[in-house]
């Protein structure tokens, strides 16, 4: 009978992991096929498949997995590439610690660690883990260690759990201090316990006297619904919401609210606690204290009345919301847009990056060749203009990815305005302010000087080539009351405006105008994409944009971006414009065959050795085998289990780490947080040139 053929009744002898061992080839490893197995080692395995608890056993020196059903949910994203392989290779970010448990119960020891912390890939990215784990040697036919028995009991929950209990009961303490002085100073009005097990509420008489309940009620179980009876009904909501709030997060409860009394009056209280938490992290009961606010709650409301006209703040308010309500409509209708814009443009770009790897090949075998140099030409500046679009596209639908860095807007600024002359021309002039003492922000500054140089061009067709444009950036502090609606909150910020004395726009083009493909221009001389580029760009840096316009006295547009505190951002040095090719291993994985195929020869007339993979399946598994790379060079998006974003966090735990370029039409935020690279991660985006090829291989190389 075939080794774990008949169940027996267990379900593990007849689940997905012993059907996986069953059809695994391992004559490719020293455990031979398993036919042949020892006996010692089919029992081991067996006694394995059976438990509930997640278990390994690693054989040989070399640390073969063989695990069960519970251990493959544990492992994640990698099983099932886990099963035969030697445990270093299957964990490399923890193989120094496996490889000293692998020698010691191979020597007859045992080793067991509580709540061990490691960082771990299971899903392609690095997560911190609290494991307890039980090491045991596992013994063959002739009684001696051959293997290692491995137990994992995924603790983190519990230690996150723990560390939650801790901070409350500090948070406890402080709330007791707080007490303390309160009684001190003589405003404390009652103290009160929740039991949120049993829903029992219970206080003292200071406390039964502020809610009024009735005399005589046992102040060890009052009534919760007579103190909630008491809380103004303006306040019922906010004061559910803070509690609610508390018993989540485990917060200190701090609530201002009001207690009706018997005779129609209110009082002004400060309701101060925290909630408690039992062993296992749920909520247990909540003490807290009533402190007296209602002098002070008393000389706000007076100070209010006194300071404030009813009548203008109804307006005021109503305005406002008017106005926010026709912000988020116009939000949503350009949202909508963006949605279906951003999916269109990625495979445009996978197109265009086809079309322009062919024609640049082809320009490179007919050098001699004029007829075919100038349509090539043709072609590769139509492709161009297509990718120009793509961009516009991705950028008003936030999808493109993108670099910030730290600015001064005075760096950027004094490096633009020599470009805005020559792009406009010498009859418009250009005012350039800036306040000596100008906020940092954190934006991609190729993008902010894309969006600067549409808007003053813009300007220039407005004014038709004559005039002043304006380009400022100055610190400004922003209100709720103007942040209300626009997706933004009150604080500091840097605007940014350009603005012109032109023929300006009427209400109903400005309303319209960060719509794609509107423009009030002639055909042939604007795609109606620009301000719709600028609105997506602003609106994914996390700032904010508005247009004001007046016929006949022109249009001022303000940038707001959001201030930085971090130091500015070193520049990076400019490379020669010369980046010759090399010798170095690079493999490309690439799902687009026509695209592949065109990567694959410009690298190869490049000097460079080139190995493929249709996808990061197949790459992985190269990979593993022991494949040398010095580059991998990958598409962002592929079909397959195994990811981009997973092939990435292999290479940087190698030692040495490989270096990776990654490509792509539109990342679709598989390597990118909220649309933005981080500063270690290189893209290459389509369609590239052989030139852009070269460069951007050569910069990943040399580090």
């Amino acid at each position: 009978m075939q080794f774990l053929d008949a169940s027996h009744g267990c379900a593990g002898w007849n689940g997905e992991m012993a059907g996986r061992i069953r059809a695994f080839d391992w004559s490719l490893t020293e455990l031979g096929p398993v036919q042949n197995w020892q006996k010692s080692l089919c029992s081991t395995v067996q006694l394995m498949l059976a438990s509930p608890l997640p278990m390994v056993m690693l054989w040989g020196r070399a640390g073969y997995m063989i695990y069960n059903d519970a251990y493959s949910a544990f492992a994640g994203g990698r099983h099932p590439y886990l099963l035969g392989s030697p445990v270093e290779l299957g964990w490399p970010e923890v193989a120094e610690f496996n490889r000293h448990v692998v020698d010691t119960c191979l020597g007859g020891g045992t080793l067991s660690y509580h709540n061990k912390e490691l960082v771990l890939l299971r899903n392609g990215v690095p997560e911190d883990v609290w494991l307890d784990l039980y090491y045991s040697p596992v013994a063959n036919d002739e009684g001696r260690p051959a293997g290692v028995m491995a137990m994992v009991v995924d603790t983190t929950d519990h230690v996150i759990s723990e560390r939650r209990r801790r901070a409350a009961e500090d948070a406890y303490r402080a709330d007791n201090e707080r007490v303390r002085l309160a009684l001190n100073a003589g405003a404390l009005l009652g103290s009160f316990v929740w039991d949120l097990k049993a829903d029992i509420l219970s206080g003292d008489e200071r406390f039964a006297r502020t809610f009024s309940f009735p005399p005589g009620c046992d102040l060890s179980n009052l009534p919760s619904a007579v103190a909630e009876s008491r809380i103004h009904p303006e306040d019922v909501g906010w004061v559910r919401e803070q509690v609610n709030q508390a018993q989540k997060t485990g917060e200190p409860f701090n609530a201002e609210y009001r207690v009706l009394r018997p005779d129609g009056s209110h009082l002004w209280v400060l309701a101060s606690g925290c909630c408690e938490f039992d062993e296992h992290g749920e909520p247990l009961r909540f003490p807290g204290v009533l402190i007296d606010i209602h002098v002070r709650k008393t000389a706000e409301e007076s100070l209010l009345k006194f300071t404030r006209n009813l009548e203008q703040r109804v307006a005021e308010e109503v305005s406002a919301r008017l106005q926010a309500e026709e912000q988020l409509r116009q939000s949503q209708k350009l949202e909508a847009i963006g949605g279906l814009t951003g999916g269109v443009a990625h495979d445009f770009n996978n197109l265009l990056q086809v079309i322009a790897g062919n024609l640049h090949l082809l320009a490179r075998h007919e050098p001699d060749n004029a007829n075919v140099q100038r349509r090539v030409k043709a072609s590769i500046a139509a492709v161009e203009r297509g990718a120009k679009l793509s961009s516009q596209l991705l950028a008003f639908a936030r999808r493109q990815p993108l670099s910030p860095a730290v600015y001064d807007p005075r760096q950027i600024f004094e490096g633009l305005a020599e470009l805005l002359q020559r792009a406009l021309g010498e009859t418009l002039q250009i005012d350039v302010r800036v306040p000596q003492e100008s906020w940092h922000l954190n934006v991609d500054r190729n993008q902010l000087e894309n969006a600067i140089l549409n808007l003053a061009i813009n300007a220039r067709d407005a004014m038709r080539g004559e005039g002043t444009v304006i380009l400022s950036a100055e610190n400004v502090a922003l209100d709720r009351q103007f942040c209300a609606g626009k997706g933004i909150v009150a604080g500091d910020y840097v605007r940014v405006a350009v603005v012109d004395t032109g023929v300006g726009m009427p209400p109903q083009v400005l309303a319209q105008a960060f719509e794609p493909f509107f423009t009030t221009k002639a055909d042939g001389q604007g795609t109606g994409l620009g301000l719709s580029m600028v609105f997506g760009f602003v609106k994914q840096s996390g700032g904010h944009i508005e247009m004001s316009s007046f016929e006949g006295q022109g249009t001022r547009v303000e940038l707001y971006f959001p201030r930085c505190l971090r130091g500015l951002s070193v520049e990076s040095a400019v490379h020669d414009a010369q980046h010759p090719g090399g010798h170095e291993t690079v493999l490309v994985v690439e799902d687009n065959e026509a695209v592949r195929a065109a990567a694959v020869e410009l690298l190869h007339e490049e000097g460079y050795k080139v190995l493929i993979a249709a996808n990061g399946d197949i790459a992985m598994q190269m990979l593993l085998e022991g494949v040398a790379v010095d580059l991998i060079f990958t598409d962002v998006v592929m079909p397959g289990l195994i990811k981009s974003s997973d092939l990435a966090a292999w290479a940087k735990v190698q030692k040495p780490p490989v270096a990776v370029l990654f490509t792509s039409g539109h990342t679709r935020d598989i390597i990118t947080r909220n649309h933005q690279l981080s500063p270690d991660t290189h893209l290459l985006s389509k369609p590239y040139g052989p030139e852009a090829l070269t460069r951007m291989v050569r910069n990943v190389l040399s580090g």
